[in-house]
């Protein structure tokens, strides 16, 4: 007779995400795994005296949420900036709220002059000016303090005076391959905005790290957030030596509450990843594998695309189509080392150009180093066309799709950005269904929050913000958006032997709601609340 059952839920609603049986009517937990799932009579008969039985009351039981792809240790760093984003994540609106932000996060954490100030979130698609704070901007709220203020989509930074001649940057200060330096009009003097490449002047210890401790705590502060959304399974998808080392450092000492899959930034990953435990977690953590950057971001006019963007952006000619971050030579060095030792690589790809440009690249290293399951991943996906998934598919590259595009960013991208065709087409999950490709969707946390309900909700109902629908043809079904953050997010990860499902065996990754968001109207899927939180059986959010 197998042994007693620690826990056992039932009353409620239990989505099992197994296609042999999507429901059950009871689920029993032992040594923080799944025991049983099926029947409440088969579940039951685990009860014993030290048992203890969890009534849902009519509350949904799901399995814990896996992070498709996001940063998690970017998400804890962003505690320590000002939130300069619009609403509904922040209440900036322009560039005077902006800079009135930003000086009372100056007041409020008393920061002395020659103390940076980091802020993230500026979003020009939202604010009324429609353009990026400059660095007059800028030192208009101080001349005294170094300002460094990160892009909405990560992909941009705005610095003022003081910060720019703190990283070298000047009139002779040349475009990096990759990247560029903005300058003011008629001139060659920065106007403060570097894209892409050229933001790795601040990244080689211009900017003071927080102490060791105040890294930590954030980093706790940001797993509490991520299990307030029920997320089990977080990703670090783009780790710098810093970040693994802060990760490494949080898992030895017992402070990480959720499992963090890190994927070394592509530059760094020879020696991130060399004679480093790969695969099996250590104490929450583990090393997945490379991260790849190919393009930049639509919202900020630097993914790259095969055909120009529908408005012109400012400075640069009509037939403008954004720029590769590398050229084809080396993004076929790094996907075939990737191959070559085993580790599983990751691609940013918003671009239709960047995802022609993956797509070869694993082509050919999938020649030189054939293997029939190394699940590369094309993050965003953003704008695939139909003759890409068809390659994709071949190859078994799975598309991780930022689903949330639609709703934050959904009518700047047809007005704007791609025009109504394209944009229509953006996140293109229908057209990866019918092909059978097992794609995930994400939040690319800190781009907008992990909230995993607004996500499900956006896949599966294609809004704006205005409320407009944007191409419902490329719509998937809540079930088919619930799966995609929970069993094929897991398999993109190389983990659903262990997650994803509730199933016998597999860890006790749990998340409560209070409705079954396949039973509530679309519109209401974004009020279900996350009631707890369960990582290996053991609650780390909420309460029963």
């Amino acid at each position: 007779m197998a042994s007693p059952a620690d826990r056992i839920f039932h009353n409620g609603p239990i989505l099992t995400m197994e296609e042999g049986m999507p429901r059950a009517e009871a689920v029993a937990v032992s040594g923080g795994r799944i025991a049983a799932a099926g029947t409440s009579a088969e579940v039951f008969a685990l009860r014993g005296p030290a048992t203890e039985v969890t009534d849902l009351a009519g509350r949904a039981l799901l399995p814990g949420f896996v992070d498709g792809h996001g940063h998690l240790a970017k998400v804890a760093d962003s505690l320590h900036s000002a939130n300069l984003a619009g609403p509904p994540v922040g209440e900036v609106v322009d560039i005077p709220s902006l800079l009135d932000t930003l000086r009372a996060f100056i007041r409020g954490r008393r920061i002395p002059p020659g103390g940076w100030v980091r802020g993230r979130g500026y979003d020009p698609a939202f604010l009324a000016e429609g353009r990026h704070p400059t660095r007059d901007d800028l030192d208009r709220v101080s001349r005294e303090h170094p300002i460094h203020l990160t892009h909405v989509s990560g992909h941009l930074v705005s610095a003022n005076s003081l910060a720019l001649a703190l990283a070298g940057i000047g009139a002779d200060s040349a475009d990096p391959p990759g990247g560029i330096i903005r300058r003011a009009d008629g001139t060659n003097e920065p106007n403060g905005v570097l894209e892409e490449n050229a933001m790795a002047a601040f990244s080689t210890g211009v900017i003071p790290v927080p102490s060791s401790e105040d890294q930590l705590a954030a980093l706790e502060e940001a797993q509490r957030i991520y299990a307030s959304q029920g997320i089990t399974t977080a990703q670090e998808g783009a780790m710098f030596p810093a970040e693994q080392a802060l990760l490494q450092e949080a898992a030895a000492a017992g402070r990480l509450r959720i499992d963090v899959a890190g994927y070394a930034f592509w530059a760094q990953a020879g020696v991130m990843l060399s004679g480093a435990p790969a695969g099996a977690y250590q104490g929450r953590f583990r090393n997945a594998g490379l991260k790849l950057m190919l393009d930049g971001s639509p919202q900020g006019k630097t993914a790259w695309f095969t055909k120009p963007y529908h408005t012109t952006p400012e400075g640069q000619l009509p037939d403008y189509r954004g720029y590769p971050a590398m050229p084809d030579e080396r993004a076929n060095a790094v996907v075939e080392e990737a191959f070559a030792n085993g580790w599983q690589v990751l691609s940013h790809c918003n671009g239709d150009a960047a995802a022609d440009q993956f797509i070869a690249a694993v082509e050919r290293a999938a020649a030189i180093h054939p293997s029939t399951d190394r699940r590369p991943v094309m993050v965003h996906a953003q704008t695939v066309r139909e003759d890409q998934l068809d390659r994709m598919a071949t190859l078994g590259i799975l598309p991780s799709f930022f689903a949330s595009h639609v709703y934050y960013w959904g009518d700047y991208h047809r007005d704007v950005v791609m025009g109504p065709e394209r944009a229509a087409r953006i996140s293109p999950m229908r057209s990866a269904r019918r092909r059978g490709l097992r794609f995930n969707i994400h939040n690319d946390s800190p781009v907008v929050p992990p909230d995993i309900l607004r996500l499900v909700w956006s896949a599966a109902a294609r809004r704006t913000r205005s409320g407009e629908l944007l191409g419902p043809d490329q719509a998937v079904t809540v079930e088919e958006a619930l799966r995609a953050v929970t069993l094929d997010a897991a398999f993109a990860h190389f983990e659903d032997r262990e997650k994803g499902s509730l199933a016998p065996g597999k860890l006790a990754d749990l998340v409560i709601l209070s409705d079954d968001p396949t039973e509530v109207s679309l519109e209401d899927i974004q009020s279900i609340r996350v009631e707890a939180t369960l990582k290996d059986g053991s609650l780390i959010y909420g309460d029963f």
